[in-house]
């Protein structure tokens, strides 16, 4: 079976006054259904550009995008994402953010919030269906960003640093229920990070991004046992995983080269 989603030579260059400027070097990404996969790598290496290509909402320069074997390049609508904010409407209630995604899609709204309710009840936001976003904390408003992701009813996800503006303890919170809401509905997640520790204990694979151009410097498989525990990341296995990422991190190229 063809790849949920593959990047088959993608590559992406912006015209500058001073020159062309490479973003993304031209690259292969294949990407499993149900797979948990995150992209890490410092600020300026492409894995937004990459978002924004595999989303449609960018044409490469080079390469294409497949999904389910399919040419999906520069097509919008067939991932849902989902950025750092959580860009909730502020005049429309928690339920009715949540079933912006299916309205959109020409889901009249009585069955939407239907099918939306119980998501809510089940996932964390009992009791919040009716309050509006500046009621909500920063946790809950990513809750209900994430469920109308979700109910945009496509196979793959992106999440581009979902969690990285909320404090310590909510983010861990954040983690556990994404890890409930992947288990149950197995999307595929593709998921921007700069938390090397977030990617090991969310991830099946890690694809460790270098810059100048932005491009994969190593794909890492994370084999730890799911359901996983937070006593996991004191585990040789979680160590050498996150060695082994930051080693890349900073030194790059010349790690690999020397490998």
């Amino acid at each position: 079976m063809p790849a949920k989603v593959q990047l088959d030579r993608v590559g992406m260059a912006f015209t500058t006054p001073a020159g062309t400027f490479r973003a993304v070097e031209p690259l292969n990404l294949s990407i499993e259904t149900g797979r948990f996969v995150s992209l890490v790598g410092p600020s300026g290496c492409g894995k937004s550009t990459l978002f924004n290509v595999i989303a449609g909402l960018l044409a490469p320069t080079e390469g294409r995008v497949l999904i389910d074997g399919a040419d999906a390049t520069g097509i919008i609508g067939r991932v849902g994402y989902m950025l750092q904010k959580d860009l909730l409407l502020p005049w429309r209630s928690v339920v009715d953010n949540v079933i912006l995604g299916m309205e959109v899609q020409g889901k009249p709204r009585r069955e939407a919030r239907e099918r939306a309710l119980p998501l809510l009840q089940r996932y964390g936001l009992s009791g919040f269906e009716h309050l509006y976003p500046n009621s909500l904390s920063g946790g809950m408003r990513q809750r209900a960003a994430l469920l109308r992701t979700l109910l945009f009813d496509t196979d793959v996800i992106l999440l581009d640093e979902p969690f990285g503006a909320l404090d310590a303890q909510t983010k861990l919170q954040m983690q556990e229920w994404l890890m409930q809401l992947w288990s149950d509905f197995r999307k595929t997640v593709v998921f921007v990070t700069h938390d090397v520790e977030e990617a090991i204990y969310l991830s099946d694979e890690i694809h460790v991004m270098g810059t100048r151009p932005g491009r994969i410097l190593e794909t890492i498989p994370i084999n730890l046992p799911r359901p996983r525990v937070r006593t996991s990341s004191l585990t040789p296995e979680f160590i050498a995983i996150k060695e082994r990422c930051l080693n890349l991190l900073t030194t790059g190229p010349s790690l690999q080269e020397a490998a």
